[in-house]
């Protein structure tokens, strides 16, 4: 068996050292993981880039910029690869969302910023990957069935992590509701209607007369 010269070169003391210090199975282990994880960024971008239609596996492969037996080691199917897609898609929307609203301070005015931070967040790539899926499972009922558990975890994390911001809140659970959805239909309707048509510096002025309307449905004792 032919062996690699500049091993021959080095003494076998300094081989064993030079060895990582991960077992091979643990190893392995983690080049598989990472390869998966690159094959699921791959493929969401592939949803944001081309739509869910154009998303092949050979398209997923060449994003990753694998063999498509390569990736088919890993993922044996197209739905395999839509199924781990999303639930790292939702994951990763609610760790960036948290993330933005854990950094607006005690004091400051929650209401402009917590509006400003989820208008951040439905103007994300992560967003329009979401939206282009959600428009495909209305006539996939494969796609669907993977969806929609995803996302009702998703809007259940993220009703939490509102009243987090707004615990004065917890004592008007229904103006609270109210509030949350009327955010999320503007906003995610002005986000939409961006991926369509040219944008406008008109968006400030709905926020601040949403940002208005919600300072009436909070409870009178609020501060900020």
């Amino acid at each position: 068996m032919a062996t690699n010269s500049e091993e021959l070169m080095t003494p076998r003391a300094d081989r064993k050292r030079s060895q990582p210090d991960v077992e091979p199975s643990g190893w392995q282990a983690q080049k598989s993981a990472a390869t998966r994880n690159l094959i699921i960024e791959a493929a969401i971008r592939c949803f944001i880039e081309l739509g869910y239609a154009s998303t092949t596996t050979t398209r997923i492969a060449q994003m990753a910029g694998l063999s498509r037996g390569a990736m088919l080691h890993h993922f044996p199917s197209r739905i395999d690869i839509v199924r781990s897609a999303v639930d790292h898609l939702h994951a990763k929307r609610l760790n960036a969302f948290r993330n933005s609203i854990a950094s607006i301070p005690a004091d400051a005015d929650r209401v402009r910023l917590g509006l400003r931070a989820y208008w951040k967040h439905v103007n994300h790539p992560l967003f329009v990957a979401f939206f282009e899926l959600s428009v495909a499972a209305r006539t996939d009922q494969e796609l669907e069935a993977i969806l929609s558990p995803a996302q009702t975890a998703f809007d259940e994390a993220w009703y939490q992590t509102a009243l987090e911001l707004f615990p004065e809140w917890q004592s008007d659970r229904k103006a609270f509701d109210v509030a949350l959805e009327l955010t999320r239909y503007v906003m995610e309707g002005m986000a939409v209607n961006f991926m369509t048509h040219e944008r406008t510096k008109r968006h400030e002025q709905v926020l601040d007369y949403l940002e208005e309307q919600l300072r009436t449905l909070r409870p009178p004792t609020a501060a900020n």
